[in-house]
């Protein structure tokens, strides 16, 4: 039996100005988990990896329990992708893309896609390039949904989309996951989605991991301080992660672990947009 629909152990990739480092990360079944970290980070690196886009340096990156290339075309049978970009023919209208697509999947389901086609309001002899971002966004969920993809991976989806699009577009996804047999790695940099929708994350930095956990596991591991400069003492300075100071104030990230021992302080929750500033302002290391 599955129990990770994702999992990535020790993977590495190295190119001239960059390398991924020591990635590891495992996506429970019937879950989504938010890949989040600042532009350039690694997120897409990472995904590319797990496509088999890049050949990767060094580690494991297992999908369905199978090693990601030695089962590549079984794996991908089951996945379902969405980039930030459609990649469509732009002259494809709905109908077309759909007899284009549904010759590579085995399971493909045309009632499904027309399901799909309706829920979502896609005309069938509308051209790709006539399509609105939200709607090509919904065109490629119908055809991952036509095949009946197990894992849907996500390259920041909703980058544009207008905030009612964007709600819709989660509610989608929450719907996906509910029979429990469902997974979604969904990388964005507009975390208030993912505090919406996510159960797990994974924070990288710099190609570094910073996190891979539950949701509270990383906003109880941070906290907001708040204080006046004159408070600001050397010591509680060496702690804080990605400080802010003005003439009348400071604030930054700073460990729960460490946040204990100062007293006097203004203390408000961290989210994951907080956690994701500081440190790539500060860095994790003191």
């Amino acid at each position: 039996m599955i129990k990770n629909h994702l999992e990535l152990r020790g993977v590495s990739k190295s190119f001239p100005s960059f390398k991924l480092n020591n990635i590891s990360l495992s996506l429970p079944k019937g879950y989504i988990m938010g890949l989040v970290g600042p532009n350039g980070a690694g997120k897409t690196t990472t995904i590319q990896l797990i496509l088999n886009m890049f050949e990767k340096d060094a580690g494991e990156i297992l999908v369905f329990d199978k090693d990601n290339i030695k089962y590549e075309n079984a794996i991908k049978q089951d996945l379902g992708v969405v980039f930030d970009s459609i990649f469509y023919v732009d002259s494809w209208t709905v109908a077309d893309t759909e007899r284009a697509v549904s010759i590579f999947y085995e399971d493909w389901k045309h009632d499904v896609f027309s399901q799909m086609a309706k829920r979502f309001d896609l005309p069938q002899n509308k051209k790709v390039s006539e399509l609105s971002r939200g709607t090509q966004m919904k065109l490629m969920l119908a055809c991952a949904f036509s095949h009946n993809a197990k894992l849907l991976i996500l390259d920041e989806p909703t980058s544009g989309l207008d905030p009612v699009i964007r709600d819709e577009f989660l509610e989608i996804l929450q719907d996906y996951i509910k029979d429990g047999d469902r997974s979604v790695l969904f990388s964005t940099h507009i975390t208030t989605d993912l505090e919406r929708v996510a159960d797990y994350i994974t924070l990288i930095d710099q190609g570094e991991l910073i996190y891979s956990g539950s949701m509270d596991g990383i906003t109880g591991r941070y906290c907001i301080i708040k204080g006046k400069p004159r408070d600001l003492t050397a010591e509680l300075e060496k702690d804080i992660i990605g400080l802010r100071k003005t003439d009348v104030s400071f604030e930054g990230l700073i460990e729960a672990k460490e946040a204990a021992q100062y007293k006097g302080y203004v203390f408000d929750a961290a989210t994951i947009n907080d956690i994701v500033i500081g440190i790539s302002k500060g860095g994790t290391r003191k």
